[in-house]
């Protein structure tokens, strides 16, 4: 007899708690090989393939696409051992199906094996000759309904035993709304509450009351396109949010005569070699500043009540997509040549444009570089990529008339801006940080004295 193994959505890292299921890779009756990815998920930081643990023949999904799962939900079911392989499967996956990889074991990629790369072989699903039940759909939610108040105060006994509920993202977006969610009825598995029974709940606290509704019912039709605030576009909500209530930010600009620079870069892009963007020369120059004011590579600890140093620059830099804003991140900046930049930020803004990026790339900076001069604006007042502690934007390099030399001429010109926590430094060290980037743009051999 096969054993039917469960595979449940595993924990994809970064504090993720849920992911949305874009597309399955494997239907109902398909073999599959050890490792290979069965589903597309969507996760609030990237698109990630999902590897199943086990080989065999598939005998159930969960979920259809365009849901919602936690961490932990079920995904597929699988019947292993080589009894449950159709007659006419290949002989190599009969054998990798019933070898001794279908022992349990952490997915390469998640948990804690993170020594090799996930191998991404796709096998050729082949019509099942055994009997498979039909693909498990999920519940449907029942929408909760507004309790009406009574006329006097009364204290009615709450739902007791625990509340069945692992999102600590469904539990804020709860406890912001005011809903309790001991009233709800879940829609996952085992009556699990998901954010969508919160959304529901949260949904019928505000609708309006019935008289109130036939008044505004005439109306209804002009309220505009509603888009839902979720997926990453209600990442970057949360977290900008989050950047305002938390941290008291302060912005200082200033122009800057990027000619001799500009010049310099086209002097290094002359010779054989990688060539250097300007984003990487920015990017150095930032490294070089922050070793000078460590004080804007760190980030607040609340709880502990304490500024905390950073000892690395992990760079992030925005790219704008099709699926919105990314911030991926380079790592170690602060050790990398203007070329291993050039070169980093190349290959991680391919990444962020065919959606690969995984969450380990848009995580974890410490300093964001914003080149919204690409917009072809000039100046901006950034949001802090919370929980970093400041933001250096960069506006369009144009022609303008500048006084140099004593004369009037006509030079590049650029507008910096430093947005940053006011709780890190004060005005002095942020000014002296934008002053140094200043002069390194305007004259790069400032640059290379301090290197």
């Amino acid at each position: 007899m096969p054993q039917v193994m469960e595979f449940k959505l595993p924990d994809l890292g970064e504090g993720l708690t849920e992911a949305e299921i874009v597309r399955w890779l494997v239907a109902v009756g398909d073999v599959v090989a050890i490792d290979q990815p069965v589903v597309e998920v969507e996760t609030a930081k990237a698109m990630v393939e999902v590897p199943c643990p086990y080989g065999g023949v598939v005998t159930a999904r969960f979920g259809e696409e365009g849901t919602e799962l936690p961490v932990g939900a079920p995904l597929i079911t699988v019947a292993v051992g080589a009894s449950s392989l159709p007659a006419e499967a290949p002989a190599a996956q009969a054998a990798e199906a019933e070898g001794a990889g279908n022992v349990p074991r952490p997915l390469i990629g998640y948990g804690e094996d993170h020594s090799r790369p996930a191998r991404r072989r796709r096998v050729r699903p082949v019509t099942a000759a055994v009997s498979a039940p039909a693909v498990a759909a999920p519940v449907a939610p029942v929408a909760p309904v507004a309790p009406v108040a009574p006329a006097v105060p009364v204290a009615a006994p709450a739902p007791s035993g625990p509340v069945p509920v692992i999102s600590p993202l469904v539990r804020k977006l709860a406890k912001d709304g005011g809903v309790d969610l001991r009233a709800l009825t879940g829609s996952g598995p085992d009556g699990l509450i998901l954010r969508a029974d919160v959304e529901a709940a949260l949904a019928a606290l505000r609708a309006p009351e019935p008289a109130a509704a036939a008044v505004a019912a005439p109306t209804a039709a002009a309220q505009g396109e509603r888009i839902p605030l979720k997926g990453l576009r209600g990442l970057v909500a949360d977290k900008l949010s989050r950047s305002r209530r938390e941290i008291p930010d302060a912005t200082c600009w200033v122009d800057a005569d990027a000619t001799e620079l500009m010049a310099a870069r086209a002097a290094m892009n002359a010779v054989d070699g990688p060539k250097i963007s300007v984003l990487a020369l920015l990017a150095r120059i930032c490294t070089a500043a922050l070793a000078r004011y460590p004080e804007l590579n760190s980030t607040v600890d609340l709880e502990a009540n304490e500024i905390v140093r950073l000892p690395a620059v992990h760079l992030g830099f925005a790219a704008q997509t099709e699926r919105g804003l990314m911030v991926p991140v380079v790592r170690d900046a602060q050790h990398r040549s203007p070329e291993s930049l050039s070169a980093e930020f190349a290959r991680l803004t391919e990444l962020a444009r065919t959606g690969k990026l995984t969450p380990a790339d848009l995580t974890g900076g410490t300093f964001t570089l914003n080149n919204y001069g690409v917009f072809g604006v000039d100046g901006s007042t950034p949001i802090i990529n919370h929980p970093e502690a400041a933001m250096l934007g960069v506006g369009r390099i144009v022609p303008k008339p500048w006084v140099h030399e004593g004369e009037l001429a006509v030079r590049k010109v650029v507008q910096l801006s430093l947005t940053f926590d006011h709780r890190v430094c004060d005005g002095g060290t942020a000014g002296g940080f934008l002053r140094y980037v200043a002069d390194c743009v305007e004259s790069p051999a400032v640059l290379l004295r301090s290197l």
